[in-house]
């Protein structure tokens, strides 16, 4: 019996590094690149080796994935699991936090981006993504019991809001020593917590001059543009890798030869789609700037303006879940510009602090979860489409930056 339980012992650990070193690759270089053989190697095994763990990349792919899913979840029902709302969103941020901590310090393959779970076959996604919105709906209790369809439609939309803070934490936590990182959870508790709009600073968004930003439905678009959002739709379904230049060639009925004329490779249309989406962007903060009033009345006009776009626009901003296949290269150029835009929020924030519409809030730290609220609100397409008046679904949504998540 001993002898069995020490195989068994030496059998766990040996998949569990198989599934660690997956994760690193990965997150690295994606699904698509990650090779039974690359995992084989990067722990001193051979390919026929890991057969004996897993008999299918596949199969070693939806184990990386359930590790993370593990993870999240055991993380979300011990937050749940705290005395109220403020405690459970408090231990859910130091639970985080004290994890990318001992990513900073070294350990690898504790968490895998699940950006690309939509590559995978129909199949093989499904219960991945249920188990995904599983983890939503324990989120969501974190608020309370919802009531009715009202509050259920905003918890709903704090859970996927905090969800999309999280994920996107590594890219913007990298200028952050890790010394810094406790005085960055409070500041982003504070944040999500409580929102940034002063009291008296209600949501009352205004109609912003030139709308460069939206989808021009009076001409007919060209065939390049056409191709930047068929990919862009493409993208934010699929992920890179499920949005082949056959598919999108075929959403437009057009060859493959039609696609190369307008774009030399696949990652070079991506980039086109981020510098779309990031000039949409700019040109909507830019209105914001100009137009006459308090700040908050410019901040939450933008972000009325951008989350109208996600959720009903025909071309929406593309995902940041397209960053993880690009060259590494690539990807640092896409992140910076983020940042920069990012930084522009910010100022507005630093603004409406000086002009009292703005709450005495860290501006680098909103601005991010600025960022990746408009980022997710592209996943918020389905959840709007329950509101008759798309100005309340926009509202709703976005009642999560202007007041928080903690009803006081």
């Amino acid at each position: 019996m001993a002898t069995n339980n020490k195989a068994t012992e030496r059998f766990d650990k040996k998949r569990d590094s198989i599934i660690k070193a997956a994760s690193v690759l990965i997150n690295t270089q994606g699904v698509q690149a990650t090779t039974l053989a690359s995992v084989a190697k990067a722990i001193g095994l051979n390919a026929t080796s890991i057969t004996y763990y897993f008999s299918r990349k596949e199969k070693l792919v939806v184990a990386v994935y359930d590790a993370t899913l593990d993870l999240m979840e055991q993380m979300a029902r011990d937050s749940r699991a705290q005395e109220n709302p403020a405690a459970r969103l408090r231990y859910y941020l130091a639970e985080h936090v004290a994890l990318r901590k001992r990513i900073r310090q070294g350990e690898t393959g504790l968490l895998t981006a699940l950006s690309e779970i939509r590559t995978l076959d129909e199949d093989t996604q499904r219960p991945l993504l249920n188990r995904y919105r599983s983890i939503v709906n324990i989120v969501r209790e974190f608020f309370g019991k919802p009531t009715n369809d009202a509050q259920k439609a905003l918890y709903t939309v704090r859970a996927h809001v905090l969800l999309e803070a999280m994920m996107w934490w590594p890219a913007w936590s990298t200028r952050y020593s890790v010394l810094d990182f406790d005085r960055v959870q409070e500041r982003l508790f504070d944040v999500l917590a409580y929102g940034v709009a002063a009291p008296g600073s209600d949501w009352n968004p205004q109609t912003l001059d030139g709308e460069l930003w939206r989808t021009d439905i009076g001409e007919a678009p060209s065939q390049n543009a056409e191709f930047l959002r068929a990919a862009t739709v493409t993208i934010n379904e699929r992920g890179y890798h499920g949005a082949s230049v056959n598919r999108i060639a075929k959403i437009l009925n057009v060859t493959k030869g039609s696609f190369y004329h307008h774009h030399e490779a696949k990652d070079d249309l991506v980039l086109a789609c981020f510098q779309q989406s990031y000039d949409r962007l700019s040109a909507a903060q830019m209105a914001g700037l100009n137009f006459d009033g308090n700040y908050w009345t410019r901040l939450s006009s933008v972000m009325a303006e951008l989350i109208d776009l996600q959720f009903y626009d025909t071309t929406p901003l593309l995902r940041t879940t397209a960053l993880q296949a690009l060259e590494s290269n690539d990807r640092f150029n896409v992140v910076t510009r983020s940042n920069r835009l990012a930084r522009r929020f910010a100022g507005m924030l630093i603004d409406g602090i000086a002009d009292g519409s703005v709450r005495p809030i860290d501006p680098l730290v909103a601005s991010q979860v600025f960022m990746s609220t408009l980022n997710g609100a592209y996943e918020g397409r389905r959840w709007a489409r329950r509101f008759t008046d798309p100005n309340e679904a926009i509202r709703v949504y976005a009642s999560t930056l202007y007041e928080g998540m903690i009803d006081t």
